[in-house]
């Protein structure tokens, strides 16, 4: 487990791009979807996070929280560091307000999953935990104090 402590968003981008490095080699033969769960509480930094990794990938909307929609998908046009980053599109994903894995059926949960081009970020994934493939990565997120935050990446 990896563990990092953010102060700031600029420090959050650099949490980010250091998981993006890390991962980018590490499943770049995965065969589905990379799966990763945003655990914590409100305002922990979760959204912030797919922010900051949207940014590193070249995403050029303005990515916003998909509490309201469930999902929302940017195409990635990675540059630089991120060049050759494995896959092509992302999809965030708030399971804030569902209550059975069974509901993620609205969204073709199995075709997201099936689909290797994608880097699938479920925040809430608790709610949600039977549906989140064994071999996803779990970040965790937790107020420390003011505008601090802790980021643990399992």
């Amino acid at each position: 487990m990896k563990e990092f402590t953010s102060h700031s968003i600029k420090e959050t981008e650099a949490i980010a791009a250091q998981w993006l490095a890390d991962i980018s080699n590490k499943y770049a033969d995965k065969d589905e979807a990379l799966v990763v769960g945003l655990s914590g509480h409100l305002g922990a930094g979760k959204t912030a996070f797919v922010k900051a990794v949207a940014k590193a990938l070249g995403v050029k909307e303005e990515v916003t929280s998909p509490t309201f929609v469930l999902m929302k998908l940017y195409g990635l046009n990675p540059v630089g560091t991120f060049k050759s980053f494995p896959r092509k599109r992302l999809v965030h994903i708030d399971a804030y307000r569902l209550e059975r894995p069974e509901e993620l059926e609205a969204l073709d949960w199995e075709v997201l999953v099936a689909d290797r081009n994608n880097l699938i970020m479920v925040e809430w994934p608790e709610n949600i935990k039977n549906a989140i493939p064994e071999d996803g990565v779990l970040i965790e997120f937790e107020n420390i104090e003011d505008s601090i935050y802790g980021v643990s990446i399992l």
